[in-house]
């Protein structure tokens, strides 16, 4: 019986000659000229003007909030589906995260809904580009943003590559998030990344990252200690990482291409199953599948018995995301209860990520497919 996991990181000799290279020179491991060698190829990627690297998305996030001031007081509107990260950020500044609904067809947040939590505390929204594919609602959310005078700041941690026609996800708000965790289409095992084109936000999270501190030459060769001009923290990313990310970066077409031929597998292989949706992508738009989401019609029960069949046949698969404000210490924080955001609850409740990574074989594809269909034929 063959034993499949939900992902497996794709590398090559690539990554490891660019990793041994930064070990092999000795020094600047922590501050070393490939940070910024990354930071100007992703921004170009993602046609931005500036892109700063830290350790993960989650500080990534915390950062670019304190950048724009976001405080106590402040509240931010946000998706309860999505990792929890997305609303703890929010409290790292002192402020108060806001969900609001999402739509049912790409999971992104519902611009009508968002648009009915605005109030004189918003001070701006984070949607989320869901498993690869742009928030169908992004340049609606982008105009109530404009409108409201509110901050837009894309969550496309999972989305790096993903488009609208030619506008890359993480063009559209003010700035942008992506993640390097080991399970997102190019990894540095962890990481993170902020991209905008707005100078003085560049600035401060130049900043934030490094203890609030100016280094006009490298402050661990330099006989010069630097000085501090605000509060920071100590969110950078070694150099070691920042490499791979180079060489990641450098094969991220290949990645993608392998996990959107794979998802077409799935889809023609799944496509007469009518006990399920399959991942929806409006036209003109380019899914990276970063994840690959079934949404189960019959609900959680029938869900959860199919996550049970994968699991005794050895294949994995995981509910991405149960809703934030069911969390324990969302629930204990601020009192939030089931039944507070149907809509997010019931996909939640139907939704299941099935395995993609770009070394899956045709095999292991029609293992998991015919596992699946059987199991649904079972309940017929």
């Amino acid at each position: 019986m063959m034993e499949i996991p939900l992902f497996k990181i794709y590398w090559d000799n690539d990554d490891i000659d660019a990793m041994n290279k930064v070990i092999r020179k000795g020094n600047n491991w922590a501050n070393g000229p490939e940070i910024q060698i990354l930071e100007k190829k992703l921004a170009k990627y993602v046609n931005r003007r500036f892109a700063v690297t830290f350790n993960s998305g989650t500080s990534a996030l915390h950062a670019v909030l304190s950048s724009y001031g976001i405080k106590n007081g402040d509240e931010i509107i946000v998706p309860s589906f999505s990792f929890i990260s997305t609303a703890n950020a929010v409290l790292f500044v002192g402020a108060t995260p806001q969900f609001a609904e999402i739509e049912p067809r790409t999971f992104g947040l519902d611009v009508e809904d968002v648009k009915e939590r605005i109030n004189e505390k918003t001070k701006a929204i984070i949607p989320m580009h869901y498993g690869g594919c742009p928030c169908s609602n992004i340049k609606a959310l982008r105009e109530v943003a404009e409108d409201k005078d509110l901050i837009l700041i894309e969550d496309a941690a999972e989305s790096l590559g993903s488009k609208i026609n030619n506008e890359m996800t993480g063009s559209f708000g003010n700035s942008a998030m992506f993640s390097f965790c080991q399970n997102k289409i190019i990894t540095t095992g962890e990481g993170g990344i902020i991209v905008t084109d707005d100078d003085e936000i560049y600035k401060k999270l130049l900043l934030f990252r490094s203890h609030g501190r100016v280094d006009k030459t490298d402050y661990f060769s330099s006989t010069f200690g630097g000085e501090y001009f605000s509060l920071g923290y100590n969110f950078r990313i070694p150099t070691v990482l920042a490499a791979l990310g180079i060489t990641q970066l450098n094969k991220i077409k290949k990645i993608i291409q392998l996990r959107r031929n794979i998802a077409e597998s799935y889809s023609r292989e799944l496509s007469t199953n009518k006990f399920m949706k399959l991942p929806y992508c409006p036209p003109n738009y380019f899914h990276i599948y970063q994840m690959y989401t079934l949404e189960i019609l019959d609900g959680k029960d029938i869900r959860d018995q199919l996550i049970k069949k994968l699991s005794d046949s050895n294949i994995a698969s995981k509910i991405y995301f149960n809703p934030i404000h069911l969390t324990y210490f969302y629930k204990k924080i601020f009192g939030y209860k089931t039944g507070d955001y149907p809509i997010t609850e019931n996909i939640s409740n139907s939704i299941l990520s099935i395995p993609i990574y770009p070394a899956l074989s045709n095999a292991e594809i029609e293992y998991i497919t015919n596992t699946i269909n059987e199991f649904f034929g079972e309940k017929k």
